[in-house]
């Protein structure tokens, strides 16, 4: 069996996808490199994915499917992994390849525990193409280092410190045994997976180094500002599903996990809340409405919490500069934190 499983999704990715799989590759037999071509049509995506098959057939398999979008690309992934962990890696990133190969010997390690491991962290960078800098998430003082751990032990995080898809690997039969299936022709679903699997994981570890390299800069990228009004109404849909998935306030687990999981839900409702008042339009501002309207019907509680949470319910107050409020306070935690 393959220590990890690493799933690259690609639509029309010729440009950049070679420089992310060449990283990949220096794991050696320890990884299977599941290209999912999700239905590139503009490029020669597919004929990549089949030379790098070719050329490393122990290593890599190409996939090919109609077009379904990130989610179903990962869903894909999941399906066909054979490793004991799994690992998305987006086909415009990198990783680091000496970073590599000490988690490979970390889960080595796990390999041979009567219990592996369920859940490893690591940091990940921004680089920021456009200005030549980069900006690195660590946990550090968050979790504990060199050591397994439970939810009990996870400190509380900083706006900037949230789990993403970058820094986690996830034991393969635990993702799956949590029933998470992305949903298909839909941005932001790495949310949802870093979100619907944690009441699954009973153990972590956290590795402190730099491992996954997150590029940021391409104009059509989903997490650019204009891109991003122009698609909330996919960021809603994210919402919603996390919100139906999972209530973290009738979640039967350990306080820590439900105080993160309602940290991370608050930072989605806040976003949807800003970016719906950011569009400048009545219509997405009854969605902004009916969005607090629903969260209140599904959960009074809920509701208290994240209208404490999000700016003290500031994105749900229809107050005069509201939109100027809310634009600023955006603009200024994407100086501090760099996150797109």
């Amino acid at each position: 069996m393959k220590l990890l499983s690493i799933a690259v999704p690609c639509y029309n990715s010729a440009e950049y996808m070679e420089h992310c799989i060449d990283t990949l590759l220096t794991g050696g037999e320890d990884v299977e490199i599941l290209i999912v071509n999700d239905g590139s049509t503009k490029d020669n995506t597919a004929e990549i994915a089949d030379r790098y098959q070719a050329q490393y057939p122990s290593i890599v398999k190409a996939i090919h499917k109609e077009n379904g979008g990130h989610g179903s690309g990962v869903n894909m992934g999941l399906e066909k992994a054979s490793g004991l962990y799994f690992k998305v890696v987006d086909s415009d990133d990198w990783v680091n390849t000496e970073v590599l190969s000490k988690i490979l010997a970390k889960l080595r390690e796990f390999s041979e525990m009567e219990h592996p491991v369920d859940m490893l962290l690591s940091n990940y960078t921004y680089e920021h193409v456009e200005d030549g800098t980069s900006h690195t998430v660590r946990y550090t003082g968050k979790m504990p280092e060199n050591k397994v751990f439970g939810w009990e032990e996870l400190g509380r995080f900083r706006p900037d410190q949230n789990i993403l898809m970058h820094s986690v690997i996830y034991r393969t039969q635990m993702l799956r045994d949590s029933g998470t299936k992305l949903p298909h022709h839909c941005f932001y679903v790495d949310n949802i997976f870093v979100y619907e699997p944690l009441p699954y994981v009973k153990t972590l570890y956290y590795l402190n180094e730099n491992f996954y390299c997150y590029f940021i800069g391409r104009s059509d990228q989903s997490v650019n500002e204009e891109v991003f009004i122009r698609q909330v109404d996919q960021q809603l849909r994210v919402t919603y599903h996390m919100l139906n998935v999972c209530n973290p306030m009738q979640l039967d687990a350990p306080k820590r996990l439900r105080s993160y999981m309602l940290h991370y839900l608050s930072m989605m409702i806040l976003i949807c809340s800003v970016f719906l008042t950011l569009s400048k339009t009545e219509e997405n501002e009854q969605k902004r409405r009916k969005l607090w309207k629903d969260i209140r019907q599904m959960d009074e509680k809920l509701y208290r919490q994240l209208r404490y949470r999000t700016l003290c319910g500031l994105s749900d107050t229809p107050i005069v500069r509201k939109r100027q409020v809310l634009g600023n306070g955006y603009r200024l935690a994407r100086k501090i934190f760099k996150f797109n």
